[in-house]
């Protein structure tokens, strides 16, 4: 169940109002329960002390609804203003209100107004500047075609180079054995002819 148009804050407020109403006996000021702390001293904690803690915390779940894109609407702040314009004038006219525990509720009442504003108008701005800067034409220098870009050779791979292997080569028979097969011409430079036998 969605709370975004709840103001939360009204949840300390009306309890206070019930307690005003309704159980005129009840003290703000008298301790609910005595808290013993590590230092040895005794905390004792009131209504108003209970009521201020948990105005405290609906104001961070208020500013948390609040961040959220598209969280607060115009209705949602209209209901912030009227609850606290209703807490200021309980504040002002009435002498049971006149506080200092309903006077910081109303001021919690104030923050969430005016949280809710802030960050509404913060939003806008930052979708304004993003529309801008999508709509933004590019420069002309700024374009570049991709015939102007500069050719990027491939970095050299240092692999090692493992060279072919031979093919064997078959040669004619005839063309193979003709210089072998080939009578000396004349007598070679250099060779002497072996002496003729002389018969005994």
């Amino acid at each position: 169940m969605s709370m975004v148009g709840f103001p939360l804050l009204l949840i300390p407020l009306a309890i206070y109002n019930i307690i005003v109403f309704l159980m005129p006996g009840v003290s703000f000021a008298e301790p609910l329960v005595t808290l013993p702390l590590t230092s040895g001293a005794q905390w004792p904690v009131t209504l108003s002390d209970v009521l201020l803690s948990l105005g405290i915390l609906m104001l961070l779940l208020e500013v948390i609804k609040g961040a959220r894109p598209g969280a607060k609407f115009l209705t949602d702040h209209l209901l912030s203003l009227i609850v606290f314009g209703a807490a200021l004038a309980e504040f002002l006219l009435w002498p049971r209100f006149a506080s200092s525990a309903y006077f910081l509720l109303t001021l919690l009442a104030l923050v969430d107004f005016l949280s809710g504003v802030a960050l509404r108008v913060r939003r806008g701005a930052l979708v304004t500047v993003a529309a801008s800067r999508s709509a933004r034409p590019i420069p002309v220098e700024a374009r570049q075609e991709p015939a102007d870009l500069p050719a990027v050779q491939p970095a050299p791979v240092n692999e090692p180079i493992i060279p072919a292997p031979s093919e064997p080569t078959f040669a004619h028979p005839e063309t193979s054995a003709a210089p072998a097969s080939e009578p000396a011409a004349g007598p070679q430079a250099g060779s002497a002819s072996p002496p003729p036998e002389t018969a005994h």
